[in-house]
């Protein structure tokens, strides 16, 4: 299975989100049950880089995948460091709410690609709609480990995960 080189807004007439399976139950039922429901009212947008070639259902299968929405965090949970610059209202963050590659591409840096490029969406966002950091939610410590090498900062502990973080200003020197 190749992949496109151009992530997509999921589509469920065209992706075939069945077949998507990174060995992580909780991100494989998000794909096939709640990522269009969540597009549909409006909570989050999920993007996708499908694979070049349709299944014999006529649907792309999905290589990887990230979901990101608007989102606040308390900014006393920030480092002290960064609340004084703060107002004393909940902050404006964005939150990447999932980040998934398939089996067959795990080890090969489209982790890497996936996340440049939700980075990168939302730097743009961030032109029109102005946040102060990236947040995520560790499903696990291999994800940890992950956010940890491209410079997130653990925040705090959120629903039983680890919340990393990592502000706006740091993301958009990737991009400018």
């Amino acid at each position: 299975m190749s992949c496109s080189k151009e992530f997509i807004e999921l589509d469920k007439s065209i992706h075939d989100r069945d077949s998507f399976n990174c060995a992580e139950t909780e991100l494989n039922e998000f794909i096939r049950t709640k990522a269009a429901k969540h597009m549909n009212i409006g909570i989050s947008r999920t993007m996708l880089l499908p694979a070049l070639v349709p299944l014999p259902n006529g649907k792309y299968p999905i290589c990887a995948f990230y979901t990101i929405s608007p989102s606040s965090i308390s900014r006393e949970t920030l480092p002290k460091k960064l609340v004084k610059k703060l107002a004393r209202y909940p902050v404006p963050v964005f939150l990447l709410a999932q980040l998934a590659v398939h089996s067959e591409y795990q080890g090969q840096g489209l982790g890497k690609i996936t996340l440049i490029k939700a980075l990168e969406h939302l730097w743009e966002i961030n032109s029109h709609m102005r946040a102060y950091a990236v947040i995520v939610d560790c499903l696990n410590d291999n994800a940890r480990q992950f956010y940890v090498k491209y410079g997130f900062e653990v925040l705090c502990g959120h629903n039983g995960r680890v919340r990393m973080f990592m502000p706006m200003n740091i993301a958009g020197q990737l991009f400018q």
